[in-house]
Formats: structure tokens, C-alpha cells, sequence
């Protein structure tokens, strides 16, 4: 899995005005948490953080705060309600020898059977939860979709990669191939053809 650079400074002012004044200068409060580590609040530059927030990948961070390297991934982000400006993040840290759960991006390849009957692709889910050591985590989940009929659907049941754990419900739709009225036209047309 791809790898994010973030370099963070200390907070020791955890005030409402200091968080004001942050956010002011152009930076985000952050907050480091997770096992057998004291929580570190510090803050980034927004511009840093824009390639690890607007983009469907995932990635492990690894984030620099007064000189010490923390493997972590993001793990909550607190957007404004109005003008979506960043809030918050909150990172928890990774251990490369511990399984770790990450939302993983969904590639959906190839073109199925039902969409060339006339169906229409429905994408339900673009990301699924994963859960893995660090080390077997992929940076895609490739979905094939070539065989995927009309009226049918692909879930997270159904899906199986190497030395990691799908952890979303197994009933969770990824994608579905619905009828349209062409297709259904054209599957009338043929049951009448058929008749004849």
C-alpha cells in the first residue's frame, strides 16, 4: 500500500482560541491515538493534507512530529458543514506487525454480460473495509465483472484476495446489473421472436 508523507508540530495549547488561531494560519488540528501510545495533538499545513483527503485512495501515513516518524492511518475527518472546509483529523497508529482495518478502494474491470444485453451498471460501493497486515494490504480491490448478468449483483460475500479480510457485511452490495426498458424491450422482442 502507498505510502503519504505528513510532517505535524506539537500542540500544547489545546484552547478553543488556539484552535481558532490554527485553522486561521492555514492549518488543521490533528490527533495521533491508538495502542500503548499517549495521544499526540499536533497540527498540519492544509495544503499537505489535500492529496490524502480529496482522493479515493487509501494510504498508510507516515507522519513526522518534532523529529519522530509515526506509522498511522487516518482514521476520522471532521469536515465544516457549510463550506467543507477541514476541521479535524484523527490518526491511529499502525504497527507493521499487527493486522490493521483500512477502507480500500473498489476497481470495477471489465465489461459484464448484463450491460451488453442492455442493462445498466449500478456502482453501490466504491470502497469496502479491509482488515491486514500492513505488508498484504493492496492499494485497489479489483472486481471483475465480466460474467455479471442481468438482475444481478456482486457482494462483498462473493469477494476473496490473498492474506487479507473483507470486513463489511457479507450481504453488503458492491455492484448490480438492473434492467432497463431497452433491456426489457429488447428481451420481449426476443421471447416473441421466439413464438413465431
Amino acid at each position: 500500500m502507498k505510502i503519504f508523507e505528513l510532517n505535524g508540530n506539537v500542540r500544547t495549547d489545546l484552547s478553543k482560541a488556539a484552535v481558532k488561531s490554527l485553522r486561521k494560519n492555514g492549518l488543521v488540528p490533528c490527533v495521533l491515538y491508538g495502542n500503548n501510545v499517549e495521544n499526540i495533538h499536533f497540527s498540519v499545513s492544509i495544503r499537505d493534507i489535500k492529496g490524502l483527503i480529496y482522493t479515493p485512495s487509501s494510504y498508510i501515513v507516515t507522519i513526522t512530529i518534532d523529529g519522530k516518524a509515526h506509522l498511522a492511518i487516518l482514521h476520522d475527518a471532521q469536515f465544516h458543514p457549510v463550506t467543507d472546509e477541514v476541521l479535524h483529523l484523527d490518526f491511529l497508529t499502525a504497527d507493521e506487525s499487527r493486522p490493521i482495518t483500512i477502507p480500500i478502494p473498489v476497481v470495477i474491470e471489465g465489461v459484464s454480460e448484463g450491460v451488453k444485453a442492455g442493462g445498466k451498471l449500478i456502482i453501490s460501493s466504491r470502497k469496502l473495509s479491509v482488515k491486514g497486515l500492513m505488508k498484504d494490504l493492496p492499494d485497489t480491490l479489483p472486481i471483475n465483472i465480466s460474467d455479471l448478468k442481468l438482475g444481478k449483483q456482486i457482494v462483498a460475500g462473493d469477494l476473496k484476495y490473498p492474506n487479507i479480510q473483507i470486513v463489511n457485511r457479507k450481504d453488503t452490495i458492491i455492484c448490480a446489473v438492473k434492467m432497463t426498458r431497452a433491456a426489457l424491450g429488447a428481451a420481449a422482442a426476443a421471447a416473441a421472436a421466439e413464438k413465431k
